[in-house]
């Protein structure tokens, strides 16, 4: 297409057809963040240390009338401020990228995955994203979330086998990972969390966040079966694509090994989540090792190993710097000190609706608040202490009120952009913020009416 179509083409889309950079998006939520400021009140809860927390004091929370107000030149200070507050989700996407570089480069995980979608058929297209689905929502069950990162240009190499696009893959990595985190029946971050502070057994209630979760990701997978395969998507590159037919690939020897030394470092990776406590920091540690270890065994020298995960880090930097420009928006919120007053004035909505629609109404409350407080863990400490009680004089079990906060909190960690996990998948997956959204958000309206019916059905059988 010529310039000059090009430009007769653009003329011809309506303003709200224009989708803009994910950057500019981004940067008009910031700015309506600012905005807020003005016309949302400063205001705070009493918080206390307990059992090694800190927790809010429901029936604390008081207005603060001095805090002045920010200046505008705080919004772009507020910009490398949340670069610094987002390293961590920085520094895991550019190791990850360079790993994943470095392993693409030795053609080890291409061969597996295509010796074994080649066994599989490649006909069976559904069956295996079906199946990818699955395993994916497992780790998210099991893991966490941030936790698998580095899994997600696994799965855009299998939708390339296929004959899929990276939106496919990266459907199918984040979405069963999110969900599997969001519905979790065993998730320590907000089911442990919130059950210690309404005195429930820890992971009680299992079986509807079992229900929940495996009926969630069979709409997700028939989904993107129906949906996502048939999405245009304009691939940035084709470095991830599969390069030769399906028939032509073999495992050899040296291939096995650096599988092995991949295996074993994700291996090490779990044991150390799962015993040691291990984040962001310790996992991005393994990764370099494994980079450095698969760079070894495949006869690169120091140089080169550098070298390639340079490349690997520069592919990624675009996500990267949308992840730290997302955090920003964080970062005026805690200025301005009104994340508590929304917090406040949210979950004052749930108080006075009766019966099944106050489950509902604090799912939504919920993932309002987590646009303001992204963490799992931190929005459970922030509000499970104020909607608990409010659960109590609505008539609805507390146990019902947690598995309401895990939808609203975990589903929406999908969309949010201030969820720095979410960000680093979709720049491994390489499929911006925008495309993300457009693919994603039909699926949120789907899986929200199934949650909110397993709300409901809750309710009425005294759940």
């Amino acid at each position: 297409m010529s310039t000059t179509e090009q430009a007769l083409t653009q003329r011809k889309k309506k303003w709200y057809q224009t989708v803009p950079d994910p950057m500019v998006l981004i940067f008009m939520i910031l700015l309506a963040t600012y905005a807020l400021t003005f016309v949302v009140p400063a205001g705070e809860y009493e918080r206390v240390e307990q059992d090694g927390r800190t927790r809010v004091v429901p029936e604390s929370f008081e207005y603060l009338p001095d805090v002045g107000a920010i200046s505008p030149f705080d919004i772009f200070v507020a910009v490398p401020r949340g670069l610094n507050e987002a390293s961590l989700y920085l520094f895991i996407v550019f190791i990850a990228g360079g790993l994943f570089h470095i392993l693409q480069r030795t053609g080890a995980l291409e061969n597996a995955i295509g010796v074994a979608v080649n066994r599989a058929g490649v006909e069976r297209r559904n069956i295996i994203i079906t199946v990818g689905t699955f395993i994916y929502g497992f780790f998210g069950v099991a893991v966490g979330f941030e936790n698998n990162i580095a899994l997600v240009p696994i799965a855009v190499l299998i939708a390339s086998a296929i004959g899929c696009s990276s939106l496919v893959g990266t459907t199918m990595a984040v979405g069963g990972i999110g969900i599997g985190f969001a519905l979790s029946p065993i998730n320590p971050y907000t089911v442990g969390v919130a059950q210690g502070i309404a005195e429930l057994p820890t992971f009680s209630g299992a079986w509807l966040r079992t229900l929940l979760v495996v009926s969630s990701l069979a709409l997700l997978s028939l989904y993107i079966c129906k949906w996502v395969v048939r999405m245009d998507f304009e691939e940035p590159d084709n470095t991830k694509a599969m390069t030769k037919s399906l028939n032509e690939y073999r495992l050899t020897r040296q291939n096995k090994l650096t599988l092995g030394v991949f295996i074993l470092g994700l291996a090490a990776m779990l044991v150390g989540v799962f015993t040691q406590g291990w984040y962001i920091n310790e996992i991005a540690g393994m990764f370099l090792l494994m980079a450095i270890v698969i760079g070894i065994v495949n006869g690169r020298s120091a140089n080169e190993i550098v070298k390639q995960m340079m490349e690997g880090a520069s592919k990624v930097t675009p996500g990267a710097l949308v992840i730290g420009l997302a955090a920003s928006i964080q970062v005026i919120l805690s200025q301005a000190q009104i994340i508590d007053t929304i917090v406040h004035g949210l979950s004052g909505l749930i108080e006075g609706i009766p019966g099944a629609m106050s489950a509902i109404m604090a799912s939504v409350v919920q993932g309002a608040i987590n646009l303001f407080v992204p963490s799992g863990s931190g929005q459970a400490l922030v509000t499970m202490p104020i909607l608990i009680p409010v659960a109590d004089l609505v008539g609805m079990s507390r146990q019902l009120m947690i598995t309401a906060f895990q939808v609203g909190d975990g589903l929406t960690n999908l969309i949010v952009p201030t969820s720095g996990g979410t960000l680093a998948m979709l720049a491994l997956g390489r499929v911006s913020y925008v495309k993300w959204l457009k693919a994603i958000l039909p699926f949120m309206v789907l899986v929200y009416v199934l949650a909110w019916v397993g709300l409901v059905i809750g309710h009425y059988v005294g759940y």
